[in-house]
């Protein structure tokens, strides 16, 4: 295996974000409280295609409703092997969404998207390509974030509003600046890895 991509890597990597930037930033108010109770589980799949994404989702979706799991309040599913490409990840997204939908599962979990590339809006304009509210969904690898619905619901009750928390971070990051936000992302990497990623 390729040690730039060696599990052990890619899943410190994966906590570093979390606390550097997800937790660090305050993108998330949830996150750091489901941490401290143990409620994120994080899996690396081996996955190099998309219907092998699909497989490891079905069977992370599985491994979630069995009674061992139930304290498990989501799961992050990274894919260093798989739609490292930003465009070809974003048309995979609704595939995810059908595997829900087939499994019967619209209502018991959601699904939220992360990406090393991502943009919330593909526009030919570079100001809105460099736009730093991107940074609230990049991380430093691809993965899917499985969310129980019971406890997103719960999470939402203790919270004063939280449908404005993406115009929150999209204002507090613009503030911060991209660059800010790029060196900070790219802190969470191995030495070498933000190079050898982008060129993936």
């Amino acid at each position: 295996m390729d040690t730039n991509r060696d599990p052990q890597r890619v899943e410190s990597e994966t906590r570093a974000w979390i606390e550097q930037v997800v937790v660090g930033f305050d993108l998330c108010p949830f996150a750091q409280p489901s941490l401290a109770r143990g409620g994120l589980r994080i899996v690396i799949s081996d996955a190099r295609d998309p219907e092998a994404l699909a497989e490891a989702l079905i069977d992370e979706l599985v491994s979630l409703q069995r009674p061992q799991a139930e304290t498990i309040e989501s799961s992050l599913l990274v894919h260093p092997e798989a739609l490292g490409d930003f465009a070809r990840y974003n048309a995979f997204l609704p595939v995810c969404q059908r595997v829900l939908v087939d499994l019967a599962l619209v209502g018991t979990f959601q699904l939220a998207s992360f990406h090393p590339d991502y943009r919330f809006a593909a526009t030919p304009d570079d100001d809105a390509a460099d736009d730093a509210a991107d940074y609230s969904n990049r991380s430093p690898w691809p993965m899917l974030h499985i969310l129980r619905e019971t406890a997103v619901e719960r999470a939402i009750e203790t919270h004063p509003d939280p449908r404005q928390i993406p115009r929150r971070n999209a204002a507090r990051l613009r503030r911060l600046g991209s660059e800010r936000m790029r060196i900070a992302l790219a802190g969470c990497s191995a030495p070498g890895e933000d190079q050898r990623r982008s060129g993936a």
